[in-house]
């Protein structure tokens, strides 16, 4: 089947090479050995460059509108791996080739037309690790798509040394588009409207038959010795009150026939109280997801003359999130010019200013507050959610489902679902400035002189709220009494370049291109937060005034971070006949927040590449083939002020006060951390480009990790900064592009990615051999000596001859160690297909992304299975009877596996309450380890461009129409009820968890662009 396949492709190339057009050739060895922008935002020719790059063109990023653009190199690099956030606006976690530091981030630079961007998310500590909060996103999510113009991945060492310490972690160069010196005014106008429906595979299959409760029934238990329960005062005990403080649905089967008093029959606010109303199943949660509504419109002006060229954009981006009361809004203002005051000095400039406002961002994480950790995990199925609605939106009040008592109406663990949507939601407002300013001045043909500031600044408020009456149970020490906080900051960067640049020809035959560089960096945060103390005042009133309590130092937080970096750099390529390059790189950077001694070091980077396809005489066959290789050793520093420890002031008693020491502890003493790369790599095209790859191989080695690491509490500390720990990642990533179909009107592209990683621990501080990253009740995340950085942990199953071990009760056995390696959240490997067809002003193209392996616990099955919520705890078992029946009665499963004694189970468990065996009681962790392959339909476009004729002689030059999708399909996964990539908050080191995870969305939609 191969041979034919191949056989049937190498016709189709072959009979298509006849009507192939000299100017589309030319155009894709463009695309091979063309320009490409690099570190500090140098032009190289691609053929030159001794490392690997990957570039994706702008219209494939701003394909489809999104919130983050992020979201949009999902699948499209080999080595990039994109973990999107599942909420609205979310933060995305960007990883060119694994993880390379334990605890600092690991997220790559980005770099804007050379301005290098904060990307940090600054939500509420604990985020990360699944311990809750609203996610904020990150800075790329304040990047316009609709001006890119090219996107390119600087994935190595090598080819990201030039920017210093940041640049450790690959680099992602964005190129916007520029105005053309054209005389000509453009104008270039585009509109999109897309809606996003709930993915129903990643949503839970609730089961339908049982009602609220733990142990098999859902009503309050008879006290006739206390004359309880009596709901309506008549003197007669009512065995038919709903005990709605039990969140969980093991309890008695619905029955239509039978009257009792549920939830809304107990509130004197309702309508319906004292009246009983029949035991059936509700409206099940799912029903909460609406329709979501994304909007994008933009606007460019373009311009200029032989001297001079200019580009004026407008962006604004709509989302109406598919929860009620949310809504994300952001306008982009950009400027970019430049202009030729004299044949030699060129000056240029750019601005972006953005305002982003939310509303209503969603919590993650195990909190209340997140929808998804009561409907995933503790739920009881008698209640429906539109009576929800309605007693939220009658009363506006907390009407909750979950009452402790009917008597007292005290809340329980959950909130009206509709009550904390409106009335416990957040705000926030962030205001965006990002752009440089320079000079370039070209002294002769070949040698120029470049100065440039750039900048990056930002405010943002973000305000939390949670309105008096909410649970008590939750989050907040004062529970029920209400809460508001905020937090008020600025965090700013400030670069100062100045580079000298050499471009000169000797002879035929040598070519020298070099760079001498210093750069100075300043950035810092500014700001403080507050917290009202022991609740609110006035209900409704979300001040920080409105506090009941007085404010104390706990409570507020003033903050100031300052850091710079100085560095000096140089760069220099041979070249020899266009076909033999050799580079090399130094840096040295100087550090404030490195202790005086260690404060200075230094990286370097060598690499050679052969352009061998010069040699052959004959090129019809191999039009280009290219062999490179580099070694690169980079440094990195820490964040500001781990060097010295200082003391906290605590208030004390009658104005007194007293101080405390941090928890962990400082070390005057760091160095810089240091990571070796080595990469081979080899490109090559063939039969007039029609088929192309490239191949990179790399082994990376960190060493000396910052890390902030346990130590005995004998010291006064808990955790102490320290050097300690290593990383060997190594891997292989490979591009394919074939053009199987190209004549005049027909061609059809296909590019295929594809990227494997294996990511190991080789030594932490002192005796630990395990860090963690995050934890779940007993599981754990993190990174393990002679392990994967994904390594997951908790109790395991007990094994006989490869099967799995039941007991007495029927249940699997559990190993006696609780901290068995039980997971690798790490993939195996990842990759993506992109398919474009073009027919004459017709095209389609879409993009199948696709990952193998990557272990996830989660903590939603684990619970929601052992609270009764999901189908496979009700049915039919193997014997035809209600599974949930005692075993006497014919109830209840069989698992497979063995007994002790090695002979086939024939032991059959109850499944008639939360201990049964397929929950979190029942049995190990690793029973909730799920593997996390899969694969997604993940854009598709439809364009048709309107023929020019029908415009005649008007002002429209282009006009065209398409049909946009995002996230179409999920086509293939193993992840029950659940998007595989939905875990914690992005923007941490921890994974493989999930907690609370929300749906994904399909999105479907339309645009349209004309140019003027």
């Amino acid at each position: 089947m191969k041979k034919l396949t191949a056989s049937v492709l190498a016709v189709v190339l072959t009979a298509s090479f006849t009507v192939v057009s000299a100017q589309q050739d030319t155009l894709r060895t463009q695309e091979i050995e063309g320009v490409v922008v690099t570190a500090l935002g140098i032009k190289r020719e691609k053929r030159s460059l001794g490392y690997s790059t990957t570039e994706v063109k702008g219209d494939q990023v701003a394909s489809a509108p999104v919130a983050n653009v992020s979201d949009a190199l999902a699948g499209q690099v080999a080595g990039l791996n994109v973990q999107q956030s599942s909420t609205m606006g979310g933060s995305t976690n960007l990883v060119i080739r694994g993880i390379k530091s334990l605890t600092s981030s690991n997220q790559p630079l980005i770099v804007v037309d050379g301005t290098p961007i904060n990307n940090s998310s600054y939500s509420q500590s604990g985020i990360d690790s699944g311990g809750g909060g609203y996610d904020y996103a990150n800075g790329m999510a304040d990047i316009n798509p609709n001006d890119i113009e090219s996107v390119n991945v600087l994935k190595g060492a090598a080819a990201s040394v030039l920017y210093g310490s940041r640049g450790m972690n690959g680099v992602i160069m964005i190129t916007t588009k520029k105005g053309k010196r054209s005389s000509k005014i453009g104008v270039e106008f585009n509109s999109s409207t897309t809606l996003g429906y709930a993915d129903k595979s990643t949503l839970p299959k609730y089961q339908h038959e049982y009602g609220g409760g733990y142990v098999g029934s859902s009503f309050y238990e008879l006290d006739p010795a206390n004359g309880y329960p009596d709901i309506n005062g008549d003197g007669i005990l009512d065995d038919n009150i709903v005990y709605t403080y039990d969140d969980a649905s093991f309890g008695s089967a619905f029955n239509p026939n039978l009257m009792v008093y549920n939830w809304d029959s107990q509130y004197p606010q309702l309508p319906g109280y004292l009246q009983p109303t029949p035991f059936v199943a509700g409206a099940d949660p799912n029903s909460i997801w609406e329709t979501a509504a994304t909007f994008q419109n933009s606007i460019a002006f373009s311009g200029g003359n032989d001297d001079g060229a200019f580009r004026l954009g407008f962006t604004n981006f709509l989302q109406n999130g598919a929860l009620i009361n949310s809504e994300l809004k952001r306008n982009t203002l950009d400027f970019s010019a430049d202009y030729n005051f004299t044949e030699k000095l060129n000056v240029f400039g750019n601005i972006t200013y953005s305002n982003t406002k939310g509303k209503g961002r969603v919590y993650t994480g195990y909190e209340s507050r997140n929808p998804m950790q009561g409907f995933r995990q503790w739920w009881n199925m008698s209640v429906d959610m539109n009576k929800q609605r309605e007693a939220f939106f009658l009363t506006d009040q907390n009407i909750t489902w979950n009452l402790q008592d009917f008597e007292s109406q005290d809340v329980g663990y959950s909130d009206n679902y509709f009550f904390n949507r409106i009335k416990n939601y957040q705000t926030d407002n962030r205001d965006r400035y990002f752009g440089n300013f320079g000079a370039k001045y070209q002294f002769t043909d070949w040698l120029s002189l470049l100065g440039r500031y750039t900048f990056d600044s930002f405010n943002e408020l973000q305000e939390e709220r949670v309105e008096k009456g909410s649970s008590d149970q939750g989050r907040l020490s004062n529970g029920g009494n209400g809460e508001y906080y905020f937090m008020n900051h600025r965090v700013y960067e400030m670069n100062y370049d100045a580079i000298l640049n050499v471009d000169k020809d000797f002879g035929e035959d040598f070519n020298i291109n070099a760079n001498l560089g210093f750069n100075y960096r300043r950035q810092g945060r500014v700001g403080n937060d507050a917290t009202t103390n022991g609740g609110l005042k006035v209900p409704g009133l979300f001040s920080i005034t409105n506090t009941a309590e007085p404010l104390t130092e706990d409570n507020v937080n003033d903050f100031e971070i300052k850091k710079s970096v100085d560095g000096i750099f140089a760069q220099a390529s041979l070249g020899y006949r266009n076909m033999i390059f050799v580079d090399g790189s130094v840096r040295t950077d100087r550090s404030s927040a490195l202790p005086i001694d260690n404060m200075r070091y230094w990286y370097y980077s060598g690499s050679a590449s052969l352009v061998f396809s010069e040699l052959l005489e004959n090129r019809d066959i191999i039009n280009f083939g290219k062999l490179r290789f580099n070694y690169a050793k980079v440094g990195n520093d820490t964040g500001a002020y781990n060097l010295q420890n200082t003391y906290a002031f605590i208030p004390g008693f009658n104005g007194s006060f007293s101080a405390t020491s941090p928890q962990t502890t400082n070390n005057p003493f760091l160095k810089p951390e240091f990571m070796n790369e080595i990469e081979g790599g080899l490109e090559m095209a063939f039969l007039r480009n029609r088929v192309s790859f490239d191949l990179s191989v790399y082994k990376q080695d960190t060493q000396d990790l910052i890390t902030p690491t346990d130590v005995s509490a004998t010291s006064g500390f808990t955790r102490m900064w320290v050097n300690s720990g290593s990383i060997e990642n190594k891997g292989v990533e490979a591009r394919l592009t074939v053009v199987p179909v190209k004549t005049t009107d027909f061609t059809w592209e296909m590019t295929a990615n594809w990227a494997t990683n294996d990511s190991r621990v080789t030594s932490i501080y002192g005796d630990s051999e395990f860090l963690e990253f995050a934890s779940m009740w007993n599981v754990t995340t993190g990174a393990r000596i002679g392990e994967s950085t994904g390594t997951i942990r908790g109790t395991n199953y007990v094994y006989l001859n490869g099967q799995r071990v039941v007991g007495t009760n029927g249940k699997y056995l559990t190993g006696d160690n609780p901290q068995e390696i039980i997971g690798d959240a790490v993939a195996d490997w990842r990759g993506g297909i992109m398919n474009s067809f073009r027919y004459k002003n017709l095209s389609l193209s879409f993009l199948i992304d696709f990952k193998q392996g990557g272990d996830i616990y989660s903590q939603d099955m684990a619970f929601g299975l052992s609270t009764g919520l999901y189908e496979e705890t009700a049915g039919l078992n193997d014997l035809g009877n209600p599974v949930r029946n005692s075993i006497a009665n014919g109830g209840g499963v069989i698992l497979p596996g063995v007994k002790a004694d090695g002979s086939p189970n024939d032991i059959r468990t109850q499944m008639s309450n939360y201990t049964n065996a397929y929950g979190y009681y029942g049995g190990p962790e690793a029973m909730h380890v799920y593997d996390g392959s899969f694969v997604k339909l993940r854009n598709v476009t439809l364009s048709y461009r309107m023929p020019k004729e029908i415009f005649g002689n008007s002002f429209v030059d282009n006009m065209t129409l398409s049909l946009i999708g995002r996230n179409l399909w999920i086509i293939h996964k193993n992840m029950p009820y659940s998007d595989p990539e939905a875990g914690l908050s992005a923007g941490g080191n921890a994974f493989g968890f999930q907690n609370g995870a929300h749906p994904a969305f399909k999105e479907i939609g339309a645009s349209v662009k004309v140019e003027f």
